[in-house]
């Protein structure tokens, strides 16, 4: 069975529809994925590791990324300053590995602008309501954070439809197990198994 190249993918989300958890619930259920590691200007959250979670770099470095043309995309969001790797992304989809970018919707569009064949995904809370008692759960940020945050998932999520698929993140379960159908979707995709199996349909069609 000859190796095909990875799918990439992009998840976004408003900060607290459960994207990261999502993903992470994902990995443990399915293999030969892996989640691109951003680079990022912003201060390391509690339980967070350099190389692990983020690559955390000052503003100064990520410029000098920037300048070098290091970036796979980048984008402001509030204060902070956040890239992919081009390099890190080729590597890992030429090794038949399936791609996760957790970017926002800007950073979606450059992407599908140099990879149009990216498959984009759009998590969405159930309401206003659950996404800001998620936010005060978190117990990280301050009130005067999550009005900010509030304000700004509004604006996201006016970008949903411009992305492949739509997921409602009201039953946890029940959004993982459709976020996991996309992914099959893809790998079953014709171009991919005329790849993957063509010994097999060659056998198959032989006269």
């Amino acid at each position: 069975m000859t190796k095909t190249r990875g799918n990439l993918f992009i998840l976004s989300a408003p900060s607290g529809a459960g994207k990261s958890s999502l993903i992470k619930a994902l990995l443990d259920k399915q293999a030969n994925i892996k989640v691109s590691v951003s680079h990022t200007t912003r201060s390391p959250r509690p339980g967070e590791n350099n190389g692990e979670h983020y690559h955390f770099v000052t503003v100064d470095e990520f410029k000098t990324l920037i300048d070098k043309g290091d970036f796979f995309e980048w984008a402001q969001v509030f204060e902070n300053y956040y890239g992919t790797s081009k390099q890190a992304i080729e590597d890992q989809l030429n090794n038949g590995i399936d791609v996760f970018l957790d970017i926002d919707w800007q950073g979606a569009r450059q992407v599908r602008t140099l990879l149009p064949e990216v498959k984009t995904i759009f998590i969405l809370p159930p309401s206003q309501s659950e996404l800001e008692q998620r936010l005060n759960n978190r117990g990280q940020d301050s009130q005067e954070v999550i009005a900010a945050r509030m304000a700004e998932a509004k604006s996201e999520s006016s970008h949903y439809n411009e992305f492949d698929y739509v997921i409602v993140n009201d039953n946890f379960e029940t959004a993982l197990t459709e976020l996991e159908h996309i992914v099959v979707a893809a790998r079953l995709q014709t171009k991919a198994q005329q790849v993957r199996h063509q010994t097999l349909i060659a056998e198959l069609l032989a006269e």
